[in-house]
């Protein structure tokens, strides 16, 4: 896919500091001088074109409740199976594949830890697979936007 000018300004500009309203794709809108919709439809194309894996916010969780990274022992056929299941189960933000015997991992995350403790019990219950809990014990800050120089990739 070529991006254009205004997709590059789009990515540049939004992976961090998300307006932080109730249209947040409408003041995108006006900086960038283009329409809501248009700007919709230009992050939904670079996600299907693979250029963004994903859009929306990164909280800090400990800020929003409870939240946990878990890892699951799953037999590699059953892999895509599990994958599915945690994927549906609340709270989950997301998962991916390790090399490990513990081999899928997620982050849940819940209101408090009542709620974080019930949503694992329930998900090991349907699984019946190992489930490694591993709390935060120190938080770290891990910025995930990227300076992109576009002249260089040319």
């Amino acid at each position: 896919m070529r991006l254009d000018t205004t997709d590059k300004q789009l990515i540049n500009l939004f992976q961090r500091d998300l307006p932080v309203c109730d249209r947040p794709y409408e003041a995108i809108a006006r900086q960038l001088g283009i329409a809501e919709e248009e700007v919709i439809e230009r992050l939904q194309s670079l996600q299907d074109s693979q250029v963004l894996s994903r859009v929306g916010p990164v909280f800090e969780h400990s800020r929003a409740g409870a939240s946990l990274l878990a890892a699951v022992a799953v037999p590699d056929e059953q892999l895509d199976l599990v994958a599915a299941t945690v994927n549906r189960a609340p709270g989950v933000n997301h998962n991916y594949a390790r090399e490990h015997t513990y081999n899928l991992w997620f982050v849940m995350t819940a209101p408090d830890e009542d709620t974080l403790e019930e949503r694992l019990d329930e998900l090991e219950r349907q699984l019946r697979l190992p489930m490694l809990r591993l709390p935060m014990v120190e938080a770290y800050h891990i910025d995930l936007g990227f300076d992109i120089d576009w002249e260089s990739l040319s």
